[in-house]
């Protein structure tokens, strides 16, 4: 089904608002005890005491949200099956790999710093990847096309 282009770029539009309303309402969707930890003295401050299984939940389900969201920008923006499929099983793997990394780090109570957890949450609860893959798949279509 194809959209207008006009139809397709409020819809973009729309869908970037949502994920800055994710964003916005996050302390009021997603239990994450390190949001106010990063925010204020986290320098001076033990790690929050939290609850693990509470806390891969919430982001599974932010992550989810996101990584939905961005599905639905990235199939908008170029129209190609292909582009989603391969999102997808990028988000799945980096899901993977970093949700093991910050509970690891986790774990080890940030005894090695809380830069490199602090940025390992940032991928995992924000949308960043949407942001890395837009040109990626832009840059994709714009070389290959067969000129003539």
């Amino acid at each position: 089904m194809k959209l207008r282009k006009r139809y397709r770029i409020l819809l973009i539009g729309f869908l970037f608002i949502l994920l800055v309303l994710v964003r916005a309402f996050e302390q009021q969707l997603f239990y994450d005890p390190f949001i106010m930890y990063f925010k204020n003295d986290y320098l001076q401050k033990p790690i929050p005491i939290f609850s693990g299984s509470n806390l891969l939940i919430s982001l599974i389900f932010r992550y989810a949200l996101n990584a939905i969201i961005s599905f639905a920008i990235i199939y908008l923006s170029f129209q190609r099956k292909s582009f989603v499929e391969f999102s997808i099983r990028f988000y799945a793997i980096a899901f993977i790999l970093l949700g093991i990394i910050f509970f690891i780090i986790l774990k080890g109570e940030l005894k090695h710093g809380y830069l490199f957890a602090f940025y390992i949450r940032r991928f995992l609860i924000h949308p960043l990847f949407v942001l890395l893959l837009l040109p990626a798949f832009y840059y994709k279509k714009l070389t290959s096309k067969k000129i003539f």
